[in-house]
């Protein structure tokens, strides 16, 4: 139970909390990359060891032969928790964080990306992403692969509150 409590509160924690509303808004934005540029593989390296750990000792408790069709479901969901953190610990958060450190060096040569906030300097982004074909295809990528992570982060987080349910709802059988 601690198990999936720690699944389901570290991503609300990292995502949200820590590098949503405390950085975004007090460190500059190439700045704030190079936080969660650290912080995020460690994040989803912990998340696939959480997933993984609670996959095999839901598989060690529950013999296969005895499964009913809400425990296959849980396996199931388990088995996709560990999938999609594997995904973005191994694909999409190393890919978008190689593109949005070759965004920063176009950003840079334009004088970009030492502001504090999202919403300043909006009109100089959309200048530079409408004159260099090049940021234009960085910018593409990067929300291909951060769109990507989300989803998976998404789903992930889906499973684990969907695990935790279950898990409480039977909480009389362990």
């Amino acid at each position: 139970m601690f198990q999936l409590c720690s699944m389901l509160f570290c991503p609300i924690f990292i995502l949200f909390v820590l590098s949503g509303f405390a950085l975004v808004r007090q460190v500059t934005l190439h700045t704030f990359g190079l936080v969660q540029s650290k912080l995020f593989p460690v994040y989803f390296h912990c998340l696939m060891g959480s997933s993984c750990f609670s996959l095999a000792m839901y598989a060690v408790y529950h013999p296969r032969e005895l499964l009913d069709w809400h425990e296959n479901l849980q396996i199931g969901l388990y088995f996709v928790a560990l999938v999609t953190a594997g995904l973005n610990a191994r694909w999409f958060g190393p890919a978008a964080t190689e593109i949005m450190f070759q965004m920063q060096e176009v950003e840079k040569e334009h004088g970009l990306g030492n502001q504090v906030g999202l919403t300043s300097q909006r009109e100089a982004y959309a200048k530079l992403k409408e004159q260099d074909p090049k940021y234009k295809a960085y910018r593409s990528t990067f929300g291909r692969y951060h769109g990507l992570s989300n989803l998976c982060n998404l789903i992930g987080f889906i499973c684990t509150t969907t695990n935790l349910i279950y898990t409480a709802m039977n909480l009389s059988t362990i």
